[in-house]
């Protein structure tokens, strides 16, 4: 059964945060220079606040109309955020996302605090990688029978 900490292996443990003292435009320009679609919101010592998702800036900044130079990262973040630990099953992940609609989740691990982030398209892309090693294996077992 393969793991978060695979999926980490692959991709590396880098994660994007922002302060939430941050405004919204500082956050986004953050998002755009690395090509990702949330940053982890953090206070002053570093420690999980919240995360900030496109989600979280069509429905919370853009759609109400909310200046992002004006606007606090603390006031449009996503404050409930679910975590994952290395040890997570990529089922139980799955299973996770889809029933929490959500694109994004840290790694939070005890003592060590947030060690990588995982998407849905991390998933995805490592279970069609996954897939393609079986039906390549199946394919030549096949032609050697």
């Amino acid at each position: 059964m393969a793991h978060v900490s695979d999926i980490l292996r692959r991709k590396g443990t880098q994660v994007f945060s922002v302060r939430e003292d941050a405004t919204v435009l500082d956050a986004v320009r953050a998002m755009n220079d690395r090509h990702v679609g949330s940053v982890v919101v953090t206070d002053a010592r570093g420690s999980l606040r919240g995360i900030l998702t496109e989600r979280d800036l069509l429905t919370r900044v853009l759609a109400l109309g909310v200046e992002p130079r004006m606007t606090k990262v603390s006031n449009v973040m996503t404050r409930d955020v679910f975590c994952c630990r290395r040890e997570t099953s990529l089922d139980e992940l799955r299973q996770e996302i889809r029933e929490r609609r959500i694109r994004h989740v840290p790694v939070h691990e005890p003592g060590e605090g947030l060690v990588g982030m995982v998407s849905i398209g991390d998933l995805n892309a490592f279970e069609s990688e996954s897939l393609a090693v079986t039906v390549s294996s199946l394919e030549a077992y096949i032609s050697r029978a």
